[in-house]
């Protein structure tokens, strides 16, 4: 299994950005997929997440209204547009997938892991 994030940037505050995960290695019907962002010295948290299909999205409160989650189940993407950016968004962000539908927000749910896309946002 691959998923491979893509995307990352350096923009100014208010701007937006479009990460891609591009996921491969089996069929992800049944898995659900997160994004994390991770700045230094700081946790890894959640971000948002949506199930293959997209039946189920969820985001974290510091971007709900700003962040949109989205897949495209014949390209095997899924979508995480960035608008209204702020500095305090600036984080490597990793997607992730995982089949076990509880405590998505949890990092330790989840099975696979992209290698990361660094996004900075200047104020």
């Amino acid at each position: 299994v691959q998923l491979q994030a893509s995307g990352g940037g350096l923009v100014q505050a208010g701007g937006s950005l479009r990460l891609s995960c591009a996921a491969s290695g089996r069929t992800f019907g049944g898995y659900y997929m997160g994004w994390f962002r991770q700045a230094p010295g700081k946790e890894r948290e959640f971000v948002a997440g949506i199930s293959w299909y997209g039946g189920i999205k969820s985001y974290a409160d510091s971007v709900k209204g700003r962040f949109t989650i989205s897949s495209d189940n014949a390209k095997n993407t899924v979508y995480l547009q960035m608008n209204l950016l702020k500095p305090e968004d600036t984080a490597v962000y990793y997607c992730a997938a995982t089949r076990r539908f509880e405590a998505l927000t949890s990092s330790q749910v989840y099975d696979y892991w992209g290698q990361g896309t660094q996004v900075t946002v200047s104020s």
